[in-house]
C-alpha cells in the first residue's frame, strides 16, 4: 500500500472525517439545548473507537474497480463507521451489555442524566435508543453529502436498503433465538446477517457500486466478503469468552449470561456429553454467574472441542477469501490491501 492508503494512514483519514463531521453535528445539537450534553458525550464516545475496517472495505471496493484515491470517497466510506456505531449502541441496549471499550455502555452512562426521572432506567434506555437512531441518520447524511457526483451516489443508494434490511433481520433473528436450543445452522445464519454482511460484503458492494463495478467483480466481492465476515464474527465470539477484557473492552460473561445463540455455544451443546450439557444448561442465562461458573463453561467448551472447531472454521473461511483474491483480476494494490485487511479482521489476539 501507499503512504496515503496504508491501513494506519487510512484510519487517520477516516478518523479526521468523523471527528469533524460529528463535532459539527454535536454543535448543532447543543444549540437546541445545552441539556443535551449527556447525549453529545455518548455520540462522541460511540464514534471515537474502532479499526475502521468497514470504511476500509468500502474504500477498497472502490479502488478494486479501478478508481483512484478520492477524499470524497473516504467521506462516503466513513459513513460505514456511523452505521457500525449505531448498530453497537442498539446492540448493547438489546443485550443489556454493561461495558464497551472499557467504558459503561450508553444506556448505563445516561442514567446520571435521568436520575430525576420517575423511571430513570427506562428513560436512560430510551435516550440510548435515540443516540443509536441519530447515528444511523448521520450515516445517510454523511454519505449523501460526501462530494461524489449524484450519478455515482444513485448507483449505491439501493444497497443501503439491503444493508439496513439484512442488519435488522440478523439482529431480530438473534433476539428470537436467544435462550433457545443452541443450533449451529441458526448460529451461522445470525452471524451472516447480523455481522458478516455489513462488516465486509456490504461495504465492498457500496464502494464498488460507487465506482461502477462490473457484475463479475460484485460477485467476487461476495465470495470474498461473506466467509471473511463470518470469520471476523467467529473470532469475536472466541475473544468475547476467552479474551482479556482489558484488550477486548467487553465482559467475558456477556454471551453466557445473555444465552446468545453463538456458534461457539452451539458446537459445545452439539458435542458435550449429557451430564455436561445439563450442567451447561444451568449456567446459561445466569445473571449472577461468578468466575468459577465462567471457568466451568470454558472447561465444558474445551472438552467438547468447540474452540478448536471454531478456530478451524475461521481458518477455512480465511482460506476461501484468499482464494478469491488469487483468482480475481484486481489492481495489484487493491489485492494486496484486501489480503492485509483479511488478516487484520481475523488475526486478533486474546
Amino acid at each position: 500500500m501507499t503512504d496515503t492508503t496504508g491501513q494506519a494512514a487510512f484510519k487517520h483519514r477516516v478518523d479526521d472525517v468523523l471527528r469533524d463531521f460529528v463535532q459539527r453535528e454535536i454543535d448543532e445539537l447543543l444549540e437546541i439545548d445545552a441539556e443535551l450534553a449527556p447525549l453529545a458525550e455518548q455520540l462522541h464516545i460511540a464514534t471515537a473507537y474502532g479499526k475502521r475496517l468497514r470504511a476500509a472495505f468500502c474504500y477498497w471496493g472502490w479502488r478494486a474497480a479501478g478508481q483512484p484515491d478520492s477524499d470524497a470517497l473516504v467521506r462516503a466510506a466513513a459513513a460505514m463507521e456511523l452505521v457500525h456505531a449505531a448498530a453497537v449502541v442498539h446492540d448493547d441496549l438489546i443485550d443489556n451489555s454493561a461495558v464497551r471499550h472499557g467504558l459503561p455502555t450508553a444506556h448505563l452512562a445516561l442514567r446520571a442524566a435521568t436520575a430525576g426521572s420517575p423511571r430513570p432506567t427506562t428513560a436512560a434506555r430510551s435516550l440510548a435508543m435515540l443516540v443509536g437512531d441519530l447515528l444511523m441518520s448521520w450515516a445517510g447524511q454523511l454519505f449523501t453529502t460526501c462530494g461524489l457526483p449524484g450519478a455515482y451516489l444513485s448507483r449505491a443508494r439501493p444497497l443501503w436498503a439491503v444493508l439496513a434490511r439484512e442488519l435488522v433481520a440478523g439482529e431480530c433473528l438473534e433476539i428470537l433465538h436467544t435462550g433457545g436450543r443452541p443450533d449451529p445452522y441458526t448460529s451461522l445464519k445470525v452471524i451472516r446477517y447480523k455481522t458478516a454482511k455489513y462488516t465486509v460484503e456490504h461495504p465492498l458492494h457500496i464502494g464498488g457500486a460507487l465506482a461502477g463495478a462490473s457484475g463479475e467483480l460484485r460477485a467476487a466481492f461476495s465470495e470474498y466478503g461473506l466467509p471473511l465476515g463470518e470469520a471476523f464474527q467467529l473470532r469475536d465470539d472466541l475473544l468475547g469468552l476467552f479474551g482479556d477484557p482489558a484488550r477486548t473492552g467487553k465482559a467475558n460473561a456477556d454471551d453466557i449470561t445473555a444465552h446468545r445463540p453463538t456458534a461457539l455455544l452451539a458446537y459445545t451443546w452439539h458435542n458435550a456429553p449429557p451430564h455436561e450439557k445439563q450442567e451447561l444448561g444451568r449456567l446459561l442465562g445466569a445473571r449472577d454467574l461468578q468466575e468459577d461458573g465462567l471457568r466451568r463453561v470454558r472447561e465444558i467448551m474445551h472438552g467438547a472441542g468447540a474452540p478448536a472447531r471454531i478456530e478451524s472454521m475461521i481458518t477455512e473461511r480465511i482460506r476461501l477469501a484468499a482464494a478469491v483474491l488469487d483468482h480475481t483480476d484486481l489492481p495489484r494494490e487493491a489485492a494486496r490491501a484486501l489480503a492485509d485487511l483479511a488478516q487484520t479482521a481475523t488475526v486478533r489476539h486474546h
